[in-house]
């Protein structure tokens, strides 16, 4: 066989494996953690792919949200749903 042909066939393969390799470092580094972090109702800082756990200014602070709707639905935006209430589930 020609040796030029069985040089760009090695050229050839070689790349392929290098980007097969690079995709395969991007799944397992990039994706695959920010995907479980949006999952788990975190953000995910992209730049230096870090998952942090939201905190509402009320856990900080110490005040309370007093109005309970828009409590339930800050909580429910950070992935902490609010506990079932026991008394309104009695007729």
């Amino acid at each position: 066989m020609n040796p030029t042909i069985e040089r760009l066939k090695l050229i050839f393969l070689g790349i392929f494996a290098v980007a097969n390799a690079g995709i395969l470092v991007w799944t397992l580094g990039w994706a695959m953690p920010e995907q479980k972090c949006v999952e788990g109702h975190k953000w995910w800082d992209a730049q230096s792919r870090v998952c942090a756990q939201p905190v509402l200014t009320s856990d900080l602070t110490g005040r309370m949200i007093v109005n309970r709707q828009a409590r339930e639905e800050a909580l429910r935006a950070i992935g902490r749903l609010p506990a079932a209430n026991p008394s309104a589930a009695k007729p």
